[in-house]
């Protein structure tokens, strides 16, 4: 079964003096605001279309890691994963997206752990939209 998912940018203005808002459609979770000055140079109250990539690839990249540590014997406890999705304004491009992953899974070996959570950032669909973008990986146990 697919399941489409929505989201509503409304935009106004230039880029460099404009700004808009991205409304959650599907969830109606929430509106955020967006501007090109939060996206190139940062900002802790106007999120990113790079911010909602991350939010996007962690919470993917999760669920996959998740499954794949079950199916391997080893059904976590917990999982938190950080995406860290780098935007060059001068490209303009997006030219990463790091993962950092700290788990805890009882009863697991670390080489296990490192050759599992390798094979769910590559099973990972949000990773393999990311294809043309370098993803690296860091994880650890809790």
């Amino acid at each position: 079964m697919a399941v489409t998912s929505e989201a509503t940018t409304v935009w106004k203005g230039s880029l460099f003096d404009g700004s808009g808002s991205v409304s959650l459609d599907s969830s109606k979770a929430a509106t955020l605001n967006i501007d090109w000055k939060a996206r190139s140079e940062g900002s802790d109250s106007t999120t990113t279309p790079e911010e909602l990539l991350g939010a996007a690839h962690a919470a993917c990249f999760s669920m996959a890691f998740s499954n794949a540590l079950k199916e391997a014997g080893f059904p976590p406890e917990s999982i938190q994963t950080t995406a860290a999705v780098t935007f060059d304004a001068s490209g303009p491009k997006i030219t990463g997206s790091h993962l950092l992953v700290n788990a805890k899974v009882p009863n697991i070996s670390e080489d296990e752990f490192e050759r599992v959570a390798a094979a769910a950032k590559d099973g990972c669909p949000v990773s393999q939209a990311l294809a043309g973008v370098e993803i690296t990986l860091e994880a650890s146990l809790a």
